[in-house]
């Protein structure tokens, strides 16, 4: 059973330190070669410092997309490329070996050519990108090919390196895909461009950084009429304000334009040898504001993990912070006043993590995850709070849930939890003493993986690794699933496979739905007891049409990675990991790079020399809460912090 996504966080890229220098894992076969469909056995053994086996030491195989291990090294290839097993054994004192073992999945002879993108009508003096699609006999797409393109008469039709057509006057030919061998043609027709005037209007001539305009263009022949299938080129160049920047920004080819910089921008779009432009003024974004630090609970002697605030039934503010590789102790805080933050009970379960954290609607119910139980039951713990100064345990619940509970969310008396990072079971808990499984979700894609669940209008948004977000019916009725009957209906997947979180986000001022997913990675791997880098970032994907999502903008913030965030009104909080809290403008319509666009508004780093790894920004979650930004760090415990109103040069700070 692939178990990846337990040890993501855990042990991905974990630093060799870890390992017992006079012991290694030792892998029968050295080398393995495979062919998509096979199934093949690997056989991993702990060796020590004189090549003997060391006895009664576990091993676990984890595989990534592409292959699938079990618990006996059986592993069946289903794509071709190279790809990892990932060998973990840990010893007595909680240390680990580990080696990346690469398996070569051959890839299977090419099997066709397809030429897409040709319209029947092509302009004489215009040119445009063909795309191209390779398969091979198992009909996987093939991204790692080079096609030639030719024309049977370059005086016609001709292609540039990079296969764009480019039609040269008016007549008839045959295009041509080639590749070892295999061929696709087909006959293209370029008549006589009609064109000889085009026009370009916009729908400002001023805005701001980030602001998306809208130009739109018409091609005209000569007795005024309009052709509406001539492809059309835009194009822009600007000067920008600043005389040590460059101008820049992004335009799309259906006339959307947004800028980075400040300044004078040109917008063209041609036709042939035909162009239209227009310029548009950009001033900065100004959205910068002062973030100040209001009070800190500190937490010295353990990494802390994710956070809730909520306020409960005595009309007080609460939070309710985890542990990480610890002693399973969860701490419960009163935050009425955020410059007195005050640890008024705690918890301590059976477990070395409680990763998640959260709390019911009323305010009286608390669910902790467990990871790493000594029994090995892991599973969930519902608590009472409806007095959080005095928490009281109501039950455990475990079925199903013994390969340990990373993520949950609560949502109208169920609580959705992942187990063993393969699925989700929903819990019905209108009775928390005995809770009760209705229903469950996993995907059945090769390798399939999970890291978190967020439910919001009867929909879970889960975070599936390298199947992308996953978006499923619990009860909205889109698609008329229920916690008893959860229904995907949509989808949205991109290439690092690194999905780790999802935020649903329906923008106030344009009415647009978005999704927005969070990367995690550790390109340096994951110190302990040190400062740490993440990488990554903040994908925006507009999913306003459900069956045809589009990635349309990201946030990313150089040397750092996102972890968790939360979106108030249309204003995002972002715990991100070495570059603390950023708080970001996503107001109007979104494309482009967030982060050149000036849409940070203010940027706040957690820092305590008292903390568990001294002054160390390791940011895990945010969420407002009555004008306060609340937020964890995993080396120093509970943050509060406020925007202010906006004060030039003091938009930056850091806390110690």
């Amino acid at each position: 059973m692939n178990k990846y996504f337990n040890i993501i966080i855990f042990l991905w890229n974990i630093s060799p330190l870890w390992a017992q220098e006079s012991a290694t894992i030792k892998v029968e076969p050295a080398t393995l070669k495979m062919e998509v469909d096979e199934e093949r056995t690997i056989r991993a053994v702990v060796i020590d410092g004189s090549g003997h086996l060391i006895k009664d030491r576990t091993v676990l195989y984890y595989s990534h997309k592409g292959l699938s291990v079990d618990s006996l090294g059986n592993i069946k290839a289903y794509e071709p490329g190279n790809h990892q097993v990932i060998i973990i054994s840990p010893d007595s004192s909680g240390d680990f070996l580990r080696i990346d073992y690469t398996i070569q999945v051959a890839f299977p002879p090419l099997a066709k050519i397809e030429i897409k993108e040709i319209p029947q009508k092509i302009y004489a003096g215009t040119s445009f990108p063909v795309a191209i699609e390779v398969y091979d006999e198992k009909n996987f797409k093939r991204e790692d090919v080079k096609v030639i393109l030719s024309s049977s008469n370059p005086e016609v039709v001709s292609f540039d390196s990079f296969h764009n057509l480019i039609a040269q006057k008016p007549g008839s030919c045959q295009v041509r895909a080639a590749i070892e061998g295999i061929e696709s043609a087909m006959k293209v027709t370029v008549i006589a461009n009609p064109v000889v005037r085009l026009k370009i209007n916009a729908d400002k001539q001023e805005a701001r950084t980030g602001d998306v305009i809208h130009i739109e263009a018409s091609a005209f022949d000569k007795k005024g009429n309009n052709i509406n299938d001539v492809p059309l080129h835009y194009s822009f160049e600007g000067r920008s304000y600043d005389i040590s920047s460059n101008a820049s920004g992004l335009i799309k080819q259906d006339g959307r334009f947004v800028a980075d910089e400040p300044g004078l921008y040109n917008i063209a779009v041609t036709s042939g040898s035909y162009l239209a432009r227009l310029s548009i003024n950009i001033l900065p974004r100004n959205v910068d504001q002062k973030i100040e630090l209001v009070g800190s609970g500190l937490v010295s002697d353990k990494h802390t993990s994710d956070l809730w605030i909520w306020e409960g039934v005595d009309g007080r503010d609460y939070a309710v912070t985890g542990t990480w590789g610890a002693d399973g102790t969860a701490y419960f805080w009163d935050v009425t006043d955020p410059s007195n933050i005050i640890r008024i009970d705690s918890i301590q379960v059976d477990a070395r993590t409680v990763n998640d954290v959260k709390v019911s609607e009323d305010g009286r119910i608390c669910v902790i995850s467990r990871e790493g139980a000594s029994n090995r039951k892991n599973g969930i713990l519902i608590l009472d709070v409806a007095n959080p100064h005095e928490v009281e345990i109501i039950s455990t619940f475990t079925k199903n849930l013994t390969g340990g509970v990373h993520n949950l969310f609560i949502y109208r008396n169920h609580v959705y939890a992942l187990s063993d990072g393969q699925k989700y079971y929903i819990i019905n808990i209108e009775d928390p003493q005995d809770p009760v499984i209705v229903g469950k979700f996993e995907l059945e894609t090769p390798g399939h993986a999970i890291h978190d669940v967020w439910v919001e209008d009867g929909i879970a948004y889960s975070s599936n690794w390298q199947d992308g977000i996953q978006m499923v019916d619990v009860g909205n009725g889109i698609a008329g699933g229920s916690p008893s009957n959860p229904v995907q209906f949509a989808s949205y997947n991109y290439p690092s496979g690194a999905h780790h979180a999802t935020f649903p986000f329906t923008s106030p001022s344009t009415g647009k739905f978005y999704a927005l997913l969070g990367d995690e990675i550790f390109p340096y791997g994951l110190n302990l007891n040190g400062p740490n880098i993440a990488g990554g970032f903040l994908h925006f994907v507009d999913f306003t049409d459900l069956d045809n999502p589009e990635e349309i903008a990201r946030f990313e913030v150089p040397g750092a990675g996102t972890h968790n965030f939360w979106i108030d009104g249309e204003t995002l909080y972002l715990a991100y990991y070495n570059g603390g809290v950023r708080v970001v403008d996503i107001s109007g319509e979104l494309m482009g790079d967030l982060y050149k666009q000036g849409r940070e508004m203010a940027y706040i780093l957690p820092s305590d020399p008292q903390g568990y790894v001294p002054n160390a920004p390791f940011t895990w979650g945010a969420q407002l809460h009555k004008g306060h930004i609340f937020y964890s760090d995993f080396n120093s415990g509970l943050w509060a912090a406020k925007l202010t109103p906006e004060t030039p040069d003091e938009t930056k700070v850091e806390t110690d």
